[in-house]
């Protein structure tokens, strides 16, 4: 049974830093991009970052261009994303997913729809 955890969300304050961690079981995803969403109270899920399958393709959304940085370890079937300067608006739970057989280009790498197998996600809360 597949199964991806998210870990290293909490509650900090604005201009913190926090690395978020997930982990597959059941499977291992290491030649799949793997993608970072997050959803805040009300809105849709939306795109933060991916990796490609051997971690040398990265994409990030407008809103974490030089504060994310996402990282995987293949061997620990682990996705990593370090957010710097944290700001109140990326209050969210955030999700990992590995995506599926869609081309890696932007239009499906950013497409919730391209992915499957989310996990339960991780709250991250920041405060002024």
């Amino acid at each position: 049974q597949v199964q991806l955890v998210e870990s290293g969300g909490g509650l900090v304050q604005a201009g913190d830093s926090l690395t978020l961690s997930c982990v597959a079981s059941g499977r291992s995803f290491s030649t799949h991009t793997m993608g970072w969403f997050r959803q805040s109270s009300g809105q849709e899920r939306e795109f933060v970052a991916a990796i490609g399958w051997f971690g040398g393709l990265k994409w990030y959304a407008e809103s974490m261009k030089g504060r994310g940085s996402v990282s995987r370890d293949n061997a620990k079937n682990t996705v990593y994303l370090t957010m710097n300067n944290l700001k109140p608006d990326d209050t969210a739970v955030y999700y990992c997913a590995p995506k599926g057989a869609t081309p890696d280009n932007a239009s499906f790498v950013k497409a919730d729809s391209a992915y499957s197998y989310w996990g339960q996600g991780s709250h991250v809360t920041v405060f002024s």
